[in-house]
């Protein structure tokens, strides 16, 4: 059994098809990349599957349970989590602040109890305090865990919302092009950190991304789409010698040829 499945999903914006009948299975344990030309559906399919919008036919199931028209957070506090095309942090909180939001759902005392800070809020506060600094350690940002996130370069922006999210201690996660608008540096830092999670964490992972020798040099089986519709899924040498994909991309990158002919 997939531990998400998407069935025959169909969403339109007025006359706009921004989905037309995509299914995907994501096994347990795999990385599994979604990409696709500009507005091809793949955010949208996100969408979906977080419950921020409803399809008009078709459904979304998680561990088989079925998340459509289920309220966002209810579909959090299930075990998925996810960053964001367009970084969604709090900039004029610190890293270890925005960190510890993302701890929300395991905090159960209420505001009395966390006002006198004794007891139980107490040690709730120490127990989820640990596992964000778990998760600044794994993700090797010890020297700015106190400094404002407004005051960050772009790419260590990036991997504090990637810490946000793993706060939520998600079964799967949804990463909405991780890499984009990051130098060569960063996104060999990012990547491997995705690895690891996936690897050491256990997280089962989805992934948009433009960057196209990321996707097929880390990923476990890719889907594609093109103006809403799936045209090809597999693995990656097998979606990197499809026609079809080759169709859907020539004049979106002009290296794409040769960059898969090199691998």
């Amino acid at each position: 059994m997939p531990l998400l499945r998407i069935d025959d999903i169909h969403l339109s914006f007025g006359g706009v098809k921004a989905i037309n009948g995509v299914s995907i299975r994501v096994e347990k344990g795999s990385i599994h990349a979604i990409i696709g030309p500009n507005g091809a559906g793949k955010t949208s399919i996100f969408n979906c599957i977080s419950s921020v919008y409803k399809p008009q036919r078709g459904a979304v199931y998680f561990e088989d349970r079925k998340v459509t028209g289920m309220k966002p957070d209810h579909v959090t506090h299930l075990g998925i989590a996810r960053t964001f095309q367009n970084i969604a942090l709090f900039h004029h909180m610190t890293v270890l602040d925005n960190l510890m939001l993302g701890r929300h759902q395991f905090m159960k005392r209420g505001i009395l109890a966390g006002g006198i800070f004794l007891g139980p809020a107490r040690s709730e506060e120490i127990e989820n305090r640990k596992a964000v600094e778990d998760i600044i350690d794994f993700l090797e940002i010890e020297n700015i865990r106190k400094k404002p996130v407004g005051t960050l370069a772009y790419g260590l922006r990036k991997r504090v919302e990637l810490g946000r999210a793993l706060a939520l201690k998600p079964k799967l996660l949804l990463l909405d092009e991780p890499m984009a608008g990051m130098n060569l540096e960063e996104k060999e830092d990012m990547a491997r950190f995705i690895l690891d999670i996936n690897e050491e964490w256990g997280v089962t992972i989805l992934l948009i991304e433009h960057d196209l020798g990321v996707v097929m040099d880390i990923s476990h089986r890719v889907s594609v789409l093109d103006f809403g519709v799936k045209i090809s899924e597999g693995e990656p040498a097998e979606v990197a010698n499809d026609p079809h994909v080759i169709k859907a991309y020539i004049g979106e990158d002009d290296d794409f040829l040769q960059e898969m002919e090199a691998r």
